[in-house]
């Protein structure tokens, strides 16, 4: 037991220097945001808040940023549609063909992000849609669909259909069953998945890259530029602002799932009683 519980504290202390290694380099550019320096220096030197309010000003910086969101909202609403349904279709297949359709909806994470990007580039080219904020909402809501899917079909595992059989039994059709019953059931789920769709597309960066062209540039690939041509601060800025934004969504995600644990333990909990 002794060396049981040492090896679980040496696991332990793996784990958190894993942790570290990977979050502090993350955390640096919070203070790197902060500094006087026309260049990034890292200790910053100085206090100032002109990187935020370049940020906020400028019109590059704030033109990424508004198509980011409003690629990333429009992708999320749509491949929230999408993976939904097709959460609700995989759990009616079974065998050979519930695999096969599992495998073709996840094949946006499998592949590498370079194949997908240089694919996409073809078929959106063939449109004339290469450039433009739909062909970055078609690509996003492809990339953020897996997503939703896997964060839906875990909740609809865990759904007590008994509640839906049992409206249907007191006289509601299919459809007024599924938008009162089922959808109310299962929403924290879809809220987590949308969550996860949204950030999949605020946060992409390579096929961004290659479809965007130069009238709908994301706020990654701006950072990324930033970065190329002329290592500012307002970098620091906008990562520390995208930081932020992560961590809301994370906290998001997790009160969705715990209220989704709650709903889920109060069919039990009134079948006990």
């Amino acid at each position: 037991m002794m060396h049981s519980g040492l090896a679980g504290r040496l696991f332990g202390a793996v784990v958190v220097a894993i942790c570290a290694y990977l979050i502090l380099p993350t955390l640096v550019v919070v203070p790197v945001s902060f500094t006087e320096t026309s260049f990034i220096v890292f200790p910053p030197k100085g206090f100032s808040l002109r990187w935020y309010a370049e940020f906020l000003s400028d019109p590059a910086w704030r033109n990424a940023t508004l198509t980011s969101i409003l690629v990333a909202t429009v992708s999320a609403i749509c491949a929230t549609s999408v993976g939904t349904l097709a959460a609700f279709g995989l759990n009616r297949l079974s065998g050979v063909l519930a695999r096969a359709a599992i495998w073709l909806l996840l094949l946006p994470m499998l592949v590498p992000s370079i194949i997908l990007a240089v694919g996409f580039y073809g078929v959106l080219a063939r449109f004339g849609i290469v450039g433009t904020k739909f062909g970055l909402i078609v690509t996003h809501t492809v990339l953020a669909i897996p997503f939703v899917v896997i964060t839906v079909s875990a909740t609809i595992q865990k759904l007590d259909w008994r509640i839906v059989d049992a409206a249907r039994s007191l006289g509601a059709g299919p459809v007024t069953a599924f938008w009162k019953i089922t959808v109310p059931a299962i929403l924290p789920g879809i809220l987590a998945g949308a969550t996860f769709a949204f950030l999949t597309s605020f946060d992409e960066i390579v096929v961004a890259f290659f479809v965007s062209g130069v009238n709908s540039v994301t706020l990654p690939v701006q950072m990324w530029n930033g970065i190329r041509f002329e290592i500012s601060p307002a970098v620091a800025a906008a990562s520390s602002i995208l930081l932020a934004l992560s961590l809301v969504v994370v906290f998001f995600v997790s009160v969705m799932r715990r209220r989704e644990e709650t709903n889920a333990r109060r069919p039990a909990e009134i079948g006990h009683l």
